[in-house]
């Protein structure tokens, strides 16, 4: 029997691409752009874990911005299941946002 290898680096990148149609509702930037996203880990069965951070500890959407994140990812036909964790260790500041995120939001 042959044992199925997945491309984890390839799902990974897909992953991204799909963190980045999710945006923060306060702020016109998506979540990957903003440095919400501390890491994605797939493992061998395409089980994906997200762990990530939230602006801050009140964000109106801490409840729902995770779900939406797991339906999305879990949407991916590649994924066998999703789960995001969050974190405030390291705290989010404007210093995670890429270059991309600054200049949309005027910060450069």
């Amino acid at each position: 029997m042959s044992e199925i290898t997945i491309d984890t680096d390839a799902l990974g990148e897909k992953i991204v691409r799909v963190l980045k149609t999710i945006y923060d509702p306060e702020i016109p930037v998506d979540i990957y752009e903003l440095g919400l996203i501390y890491d994605v880990f797939v493992n061998e069965n395409s089980d994906v874990k997200i762990l990530m951070t939230l602006t801050s500890p009140n964000c109106p959407v801490a409840e729902t911005l995770p779900l939406e994140i797991e339906e999305k990812v879990k949407s991916l036909k590649e994924v066998n299941s999703a789960i995001v964790e969050i974190t405030f260790e390291p705290p989010w500041d404007k210093d995670l946002m890429s270059e991309e995120a600054k200049l949309e939001l005027g910060l450069l």
